[in-house]
């Protein structure tokens, strides 16, 4: 399997160069050349494997003999063997044909877990095989810093730089990056919002002069193709617990990056029947406003009580637009460049294409705590308010109650105390036992202007040997 870039400028790929090289050198981002398909048939064999058993099954096509098998049965193994409920990613059902598919039950309380955990183990397998040692520059809005650092920190070739708005992250959240203290960790707070987070590690991987020679940065943000893949998995998996491939289901996903949710679209591509994608947002709804009306003006960042998703630019939406224009690279650059000076509409036709699988609805605050109030009250049911987004989005969007609806529950509700306390629940939710004392850990991490030069210079002076 090789890969391209989304803006057709550099040469194909292969699997390891594109997950570790992350960010085209073009600006694009990876994709497969071609996107493996399944029969039905096939599909149904599947049902009654374990997850780990599953994940080799839908992911081994995209990695071809890059990895022996043996080798990525072991990765997958130990990527989620310490996720804390046997079935990994269990269903829960909230109303007639209405599903919660709990992403929640990896080592820090979020579905950024299943792609991260498989990503640090990979990166360790590869760049053992090639004697490397790599930085890994993300950034993070609340969830996806924990989880990398969670999944890298024992890895033996890599120094980790997370990138995070100061004061914009829950307090579990920052305490789940910063409370880990090993020498290869650097928790950066950035002054800014998220976007600008990402702007400086874009910067930086357009750029990377500032490394000694022989290093590179690796991205571990959802614009590494390794999270995406791992991500089409428990697709497969909800839906075949549902009665898939004999039934249609429609899935409804928190949005920010638009990576959980393109996963989504690659499961239906590669023949999961998927009849809808449902893009719930919060007060940052640009990619609710452009689906539903064309408008995809870059709006001022709001601060909301689900701030995983408060991104205003949407990386891996360009994977989106780079297939509803026909695969056309030089196409998408143009599109790239025109939206970032401020054209704020998609072709009609791409955008009729999109409309055919994907709707989209978004909440404000206080919609997302009356979600969290009345579902507890129905059904003793408590939802993080990302989950309640994706929630309350799959009712608003459902077309007919035959077809299963399954909203993905993203986070687990104690890492949003202040949201889930607001919607009327008596105390606050507990953590679980393996993070009981985590608001009385040691914390480390530096607070750092919005400025490409500084961050860069702090990289540089805090590589390992």
């Amino acid at each position: 399997m090789k890969y391209l870039s989304t803006r057709g400028g550099c040469p194909p790929q292969s699997f390891s160069d594109a997950v570790l090289t992350g960010l085209a050198p073009d600006g694009g981002l990876f994709v497969p050349e071609t996107i493996p398909t399944f029969g039905a048939a096939e599909i149904a064999t599947w049902r009654g494997l374990d997850y780990g058993e599953l994940a080799q099954r839908v992911m081994s096509p995209f990695i071809g003999d890059e990895i022996a098998a043996a080798d990525l049965q072991r990765i997958i193994t130990d990527s989620y063997a310490g996720f804390r409920h046997r079935a990994v990613a269990p269903l829960v059902q909230i109303g007639a044909n209405e599903w919660v598919l709990e992403l929640f039950h990896g080592p820090t309380l979020a579905f950024k877990d299943f792609a991260l955990q498989f990503l640090g183990h990979l990166l360790d397998h590869l760049l053992e095989q090639r004697g490397q040692k790599v930085a890994i520059l993300g950034a993070t809005s609340g969830d996806t810093g924990s989880a990398a650092i969670e999944g890298c920190r024992r890895c033996r070739n890599i120094d980790i730089f997370i990138l995070h708005p100061h004061r914009r992250v829950s307090e579990v959240q920052r305490r789940q990056m910063t409370t880990v203290l090993a020498d290869n960790i650097h928790n950066l707070a950035i002054e800014g919002n998220f976007d600008d987070c990402q702007r400086l590690v874009k910067a930086a991987f357009a750029d990377q002069s500032f490394l000694p020679s022989g290093r590179q940065l690796v991205a571990v943000n959802s614009i590494n193709w390794a999270r995406i893949m791992a991500q089409i998995v428990y697709y497969f998996w909800a839906a075949l617990a549902l009665g898939a491939p004999a039934r249609a289901l429609s899935f409804s996903v928190p949005t920010g990056n638009f990576g959980d949710i393109f996963a989504g679209y690659l499961a239906r591509r590669m023949g999961l029947p998927v009849e809808r994608l449902i893009i719930a947002t919060n007060a940052n709804d640009i990619l609710h406003r452009c689906i539903s009306a064309n408008d995809c003006r870059r709006l001022p960042l709001v601060h909301t009580l689900s701030p995983s998703m408060d991104i205003m630019i949407s990386s891996n939406f360009e994977r989106l637009l780079f297939d509803l224009y026909d695969r056309d690279g030089a196409a998408i650059a143009r599109l790239m460049a025109n939206l970032e000076a401020g054209d704020t509409r998609l072709d009609p036709t791409a955008l009729a294409r999109a409309r055919e699988l994907f709707a989209s609805h978004r909440l404000d605050d206080e919609e997302t705590i009356a979600v969290i109030r009345d579902e507890y009250a129905a059904s003793e049911y408590l939802l993080d308010p990302h989950s309640a987004i994706g929630v309350a989005a799959a009712r608003h969007c459902r077309r007919d109650s035959a077809t299963p609806t399954v909203a993905l529950a993203t986070a687990h509700p104690a890492k949003f105390a202040e949201a889930v306390q607001r919607a009327g629940y008596g105390g606050t939710p507990p953590l679980p036992a393996h993070l009981h004392d985590l608001l009385e850990r040691q914390e480390r991490y530096r607070v750092l202007d919005n400025d490409r030069d500084g961050l860069r210079r702090h990289i540089a002076a805090h590589l390992s040997a």
